[in-house]
């Protein structure tokens, strides 16, 4: 596969453009991944709201009744429910680790044992996340492929 970038004019819109004799399951993930790249959230910053990247996002926990979304060395709160979160994330990138947690498979940097049947997940920025015993079947699918 030959790939070519072109640099274009600040005054010209971006895109991408992709050549293929079919479209097969390469050509989905890569459309899956460009498309998840754009995607923002909305979170609550103090008493501001802005937009942050679903890519920055390296894991989103439930705590009594509140969202919070963990970047590299932010966290801020989202007014949406863990579910709606996870199923607006994209299920490919992102994978419920325990009830209350969803973590960004693209940050993952290692996983050990502990104890209990649990798993202990380094994320990039050096933060740990406990992969509860109920999940880590399903982890270890989604890394594998």
């Amino acid at each position: 596969m030959e790939i070519e970038v072109i640099k274009i004019g600040q005054d010209q819109k971006e895109y991408i453009r992709i050549g293929c004799h079919k479209v097969d399951s390469n050509v989905k993930e890569i459309v899956q991944f460009v498309k998840s790249r754009q995607g923002k959230i909305d979170v609550k910053d103090g008493d501001e709201m802005r937009s942050i990247p679903i890519l920055d996002i390296y894991y989103v926990e439930s705590v009594d009744n509140k969202t919070f979304i963990y970047l590299k060395k932010d966290c801020y709160e989202a007014r949406i429910r863990l579910h709606e979160l996870e199923d607006s994330l994209g299920r490919d990138r992102f994978i419920r680790i325990s009830k209350s947690t969803i973590v960004n498979l693209m940050k993952v940097e290692a996983i050990k044992p502990a104890l209990n049947g649990r798993y202990m997940c380094r994320l990039n920025n050096g933060e740990n996340v406990i992969i509860s015993r109920k999940y880590v079947a399903d982890f270890k699918e989604k890394l594998s492929r």
